[in-house]
């Protein structure tokens, strides 16, 4: 699920701002931005996330300023050879004779940069990770409100998956006979004059009549409709069963487009139909990318 959530917070030492921002993903995929110095509360700040989230490409932007007199500052050196040798490369491709204002360079922001710690510093870990807790929960209050969103409109999907498989059973009655005659002409074409083995012409009409008849594919249909209402009202982590249960329905829908050829007008009624249940499963599947 989508989110975002940014929080500020002042310290003794200094202010610090954590912003959080997450989009869909079938794993837990974490990416972290902040500032060298702080490199060393990485560990314990992904320990948390991985406490508090399960899913999603999650950006963690971390900025923290300290007060002046904590802040001990050193040149980005690497930085400042870089401004150097870009302004002479330019004014040599130009062929403008000029040479580098200094006191412009050192404005460049990052020029200068606080020294890196050698030891991490518990207050200042302390501070971070409650700043974090913080704005993970305030980014899953938004996920969980994106969620029930979402999980409404996956239960109108699923009502609309009910009513076209009760559909479907109503007009596979009305077509049961179209059904009948097919099995009967295939049975005819079958023998076709020869002799068969009255036990080889009983296995023979069972394996035609289930490759005519849609009533086992209806029947899963329904269960499958009632596990995804289960699923849906009884919440939690969901993500990668309704992703199983989804493959299942549309298989089962796949089938019984490939049993309704040659059954008139009310196998056109049918494909249409299992058309429209195919379309839901996917809107479902769409949805669902959101869920956990």
């Amino acid at each position: 699920m989508t989110g975002f959530a940014r929080v500020r917070r002042q310290s003794p030492d200094g202010e610090a701002v954590i912003t959080v921002k997450s989009v869909n993903h079938r794993g837990l995929d974490l990416h972290f931005q902040m500032p060298s110095a702080l490199d060393l509360y990485e560990t314990a700040m992904r320990g948390l996330v991985r406490k508090r989230m399960s899913r999603g490409h999650i950006e963690i932007r971390v900025q923290y300023h300290r007060n002046k007199a904590q802040a001990p500052l050193a040149l980005n050196v690497a930085l400042l050879d870089t401004y150097l040798d870009a302004f002479r490369q330019a004014g040599h491709r130009h062929s403008i004779t000029s040479e580098p204002d200094l006191n412009a360079a050192l404005r460049v922001p990052g020029m200068f940069e606080p020294t890196v710690e050698q030891e991490p510093e518990p207050e200042l870990q302390e501070f971070l990770v409650a700043m974090l807790e913080e704005a993970l929960t305030e980014l899953n209050l938004a996920r969980e409100r994106e969620g029930a969103e979402t999980a409404a409109v996956l239960v109108e999907r699923t009502k609309a998956i009910r009513g076209a498989v009760a559909t479907v059973r109503d007009i596979r009655t009305r077509a049961l006979p179209a059904f009948q005659q097919r099995l009967r002409e295939r049975l005819a074409e079958l023998l076709g004059g020869v002799s068969i083995e009255p036990q080889r012409l009983v296995q023979e009409a069972a394996i035609l009549a289930d490759k005519s008849d849609i009533g086992e594919e209806i029947a899963r249909l329904e269960i499958h409709s009632e596990q995804l209402d289960q699923m849906l009202d009884k919440g939690g982590e969901v993500g990668k069963k309704l992703d199983f249960l989804l493959q299942e329905m549309n298989r089962e829908a796949n089938t019984m487009l490939s049993k309704t050829n040659g059954v008139g007008e009310q196998g056109l009624s049918l494909t249409e139909v299992a058309l429209g249940i195919k379309a839901d499963i996917e809107k479902i599947r769409e949805q669902s990318l959101n869920l956990e």
